[in-house]
């Protein structure tokens, strides 16, 4: 039973939006990251899917992309990324499917670990981040402590992080995201959103005060799922 990462699928089936804006390795991206994940994922094995998933606008248009990804092998826990619209409630959504799990406040357990999550959301920086974005970012904050919370309370004491934005800003200085971890002593920190070769470097990764950030954004991945945990 092994555990992996990969984050903004960017399925489309319903809607046409192609992803080649963002260069060429992502011609038929969506068909390379089916062919790895159907390689290296069996059916006792779980997926963390680091949101913007799915281009559809609502349910209805982001269910043959939610199907497509039940069909793959393994469990799959998902969090919203900033591109989904499509996400009601996750009472809601955990009601769809038997093997599909939809994290915000709440955690999902895995083995000895509690799996938290949330969607995170960009770092006070000097580039864009107004009154709105501080308001969201500290909300964000306070959701991914709730899911937190309930994985101490049902007494989990290694807890894995997965989220959509990077818990930092582009210079990596200290956010309210990194500070809660380190208050809850989270081991590993999973997250995508950025893309293109600049990008990559705006995002923590490796060894930080005992957690181990890891960018699992699927061109950085090279359209292929990361292990997390064997």
């Amino acid at each position: 039973m092994s555990l992996y990462a990969i984050g903004d699928l960017h399925f489309s089936r319903s809607v046409n939006k192609p992803m080649g804006i963002f260069g060429d390795n992502w011609e038929n991206h969506e068909e390379k990251i089916i062919e790895d994940w159907k390689l290296t994922v069996k059916e006792d094995d779980t997926v963390l899917v680091l949101g913007d998933t799915s281009w559809g606008i609502n349910l209805e248009q982001a269910k043959e992309d939610l199907d497509l990804i039940d069909s793959l092998p393994g469990k799959k826990i998902f969090v919203k990324g900033n591109h989904d619209y499509w996400w009601t409630t996750v009472t809601g959504l955990n009601k769809l499917y038997e093997d599909m799990h939809f994290l915000q406040t709440n955690f999902y357990e895995y083995g000895e670990y509690a799996i938290c999550g949330g969607r995170g959301w960009m770092c006070p920086n000097d580039v864009k981040f107004d009154e709105n974005d501080a308001k969201i970012y500290k909300r964000e904050e306070n959701r991914l402590r709730l899911s937190l919370q309930a994985a101490r309370k049902a007494g989990y004491k290694k807890i894995i992080v997965t989220t959509h934005y990077p818990p930092t800003n582009d210079r990596l200085e200290e956010s309210l995201f990194t500070k809660l971890f380190e208050e809850y002593n989270v081991e590993k920190v999973i997250y995508g959103h950025l893309h293109g070769k600049e990008s990559f470097k705006m995002g923590l990764k490796g060894i930080r005060n005992n957690i181990e950030y890891i960018l699992a954004s699927c061109d950085y991945t090279d359209f292929k799922l990361i292990k997390i945990i064997d």
